[in-house]
């Protein structure tokens, strides 16, 4: 009997995206990813708001999943292109790569001084993790300031 992946799925490669773009005279370029709400960016140029929205775009779906909320489904083109929000749009589309959000454990080698890497096994051992789950949680810890 085939059971159901409860986790979220992620894309092994590049993914893309549809992007409504608008210029008001005397502005940036504004972007709007429409699959993807609340995701927007801007840019000086054309090319650097599109730069801008493929970056807007992995960090709001990577926060998505830190959050456990699964990817948004894509719609056709012409859904967007007849919401009047869109109306004025340049219609443009990123593409995505996505297969560093995968959750999949990948060995690594570092180098550390014997002392701080039994620091840290005494502290994992104390907080019935492992090592690479301990050094995981910090890390991202860390990085989320």
């Amino acid at each position: 009997m085939h059971e159901e992946n409860k986790s979220t799925p992620v894309p092994m490669a590049f993914m893309r995206f549809l992007l409504a773009i608008h210029k008001d005279e005397g502005s940036c370029y504004g972007v709007t990813v429409p699959d993807v709400p609340g995701c927007f960016s801007a840019g000086d140029t054309l090319d650097e708001a599109i730069d801008q929205a493929n970056e807007a775009i992995f960090g709001h779906l990577a926060l998505m999943l830190d959050d456990g909320q699964m990817f948004p489904a894509a719609q056709p083109f012409e859904v967007h292109r007849a919401n009047p929000e869109y109306a004025d749009a340049i219609w443009s589309y990123a593409e995505v790569d996505l297969s560093t959000l995968d959750d999949k454990a990948e060995r690594v080698n570092i180098t550390l001084p014997r002392r701080v890497l039994a620091l840290i096994d005494k502290h994992a051992k104390a907080h019935h993790e492992t090592r690479s789950g301990f050094l995981a949680r910090a890390a991202l810890a860390e990085m989320r300031g």
